[in-house]
């Protein structure tokens, strides 16, 4: 008998070890990282990531502090945490962000790294009241400048000819966490989550600037191929849309396996301030189901819901609903044709898209326009509806060329709603 009590409280104790372990902190600043704001710290930061990981996995903690650093990869059990006045800084040499397999704009290629890159790491989590700042200033100027002097030649620039680092990539995790961390800056989109599910970002403050330098492609939250994601309590003003559905574009997209559906986003309680669009469906995007956005503020002069509509990818948005909106906004609803970047690749498809099931409900907001529903001639629009708005607006219609939108009870500027083919 004391044998089998010996070895069970020797298994327990074990158990506790092992536990512990698991759950070890690593502060960066006792494993050789300097609190010098000029120096590179990325060999030193991601020395750290990889002895966590060798010793079982960890939390590696920013303390307070600037600490400058190119792209950083974490590894299995390995998590992040910014304790309050940290602040993870990025390079703003793109040499500091390794060329390597990656995923951008609805297509599998070779990019570069972001600032934070988590793959197949499941469980990973960010936390804390610290920020994580892109230090895009110079990746926006060159941007600009590089699009100043194609202008003068007559052509246009797609994003990517430009390289800049996103903020954060999370690409084939599960059971994510993203709490409470400030994330600012960020020389591309900010947070891009790829082929992950179960994902939860909380608490958030994420920006980048209008003025005086524009910070463009900044989206705040890219939803690419993932299912069951949840935006809760977050504040987001971004150079470009705020949170956007994606998973795929050009004529074959959903044949490729790396392309898919996103699907079970709730998206609640959060304030979106300046931005170009509040909740966008593409224009990467070859599915989107079960969207829902609801009780959040609006603080902006951009659509509350823009579904681009690509003429050379077949999209299919069902079952959105947005409700319990209030605040300032541009459109109600923006449905327009999305022809940047148009590229059949030689492909004899005729792409079009279905729209269906969607709800727009119990809003209540000062609107620079009420919108439009318009699209490529053979996209398909059914089970459209608009309940319980009450809007002021100086454009007081809707311009709408699909057959079946029900309007119930949607006042604008004390009146019902007039719709103008």
């Amino acid at each position: 008998m004391q044998f089998i009590i010996k070895r069970l409280l020797i298994l327990t104790l074990f158990t506790v070890i092992g536990i512990n372990a698991m759950a070890q902190d690593y502060i960066i600043t006792k494993f050789g990282v300097g609190n010098d704001s000029t120096k590179l710290n990325t060999k030193a930061i991601q020395s750290v990531i990889d002895k966590a990981y060798q010793k079982g996995g960890g939390t590696i903690v920013i303390p307070k502090g600037v600490y400058l650093s190119g792209a950083l990869f974490f590894k299995p059990k390995t998590k992040l945490l910014l304790q309050e006045g940290a602040v993870l800084k990025g390079s703003d040499d793109i040499k500091d962000y390794p060329f390597i397999p990656s995923r951008m704009e609805g297509r599998s290629l070779k990019y570069f790294a972001a600032l934070v890159n988590a793959t197949n790491v499941d469980g990973f989590s960010i936390s804390g009241s610290g920020t994580i700042d892109g230090n895009g200033l110079k990746f926006w100027k060159t941007f600009w400048a590089h699009l100043d002097s194609l202008k003068k030649l007559g052509r246009e620039s797609t994003n990517l000819e430009v390289s800049r680092p996103r903020l954060i990539f999370i690409w084939g995790c599960n059971n994510v966490n993203i709490k409470g961390v400030k994330l600012r800056n960020s020389g591309f989109w900010t947070t891009h989550l790829y082929q992950s599910n179960n994902v939860l970002i909380e608490d958030c403050d994420i920006r980048s600037p209008f003025r005086p330098v524009k910070a463009p492609s900044t989206d705040g939250i890219d939803i690419d191929f993932c299912k069951k994601v949840t935006i809760r309590n977050c504040y987001i003003s971004v150079n470009d849309d705020a949170i956007c559905i994606k998973g795929g574009k050009g004529p074959d997209a959903q044949k490729l396996p790396e392309n898919g559906i996103v699907e079970d986003v709730l998206i609640e309680n959060c304030t979106i301030g300046e931005a170009h669009a509040t909740l966008t469906m593409g224009s990467e995007c070859i599915h989107a189901r079960n969207i829902t956005m609801r009780n959040c503020k609006v603080e902006n002069n951009c659509p509350i819901l823009k579904m681009k509509m690509r003429g050379d990818t077949f999209q299919l948005y069902e079952n959105i609903t947005v409700e319990n909106i209030t605040g300032k906004c541009g459109a109600i609803i923006d449905l327009n044709p999305w022809k940047q970047f148009f590229d059949l690749a030689g492909s004899t498809a005729r792409p079009f898209g279905t729209i269906r099931n969607i709800k727009i409900v119990n809003i209540k907001v000062e609107a620079t326009k009420f919108g439009e529903m318009d699209g490529n001639p053979e996209d398909k629009v059914s089970g459209f509806l608009f309940k319980d708005l009450e809007v002021t607006t100086k454009t007081p219609f809707l311009k709408n060329r699909h057959q079946d939108v029900k309007i119930e009870n949607v006042m604008v500027n004390g009146a019902p709603l007039m719709v103008k083919p």
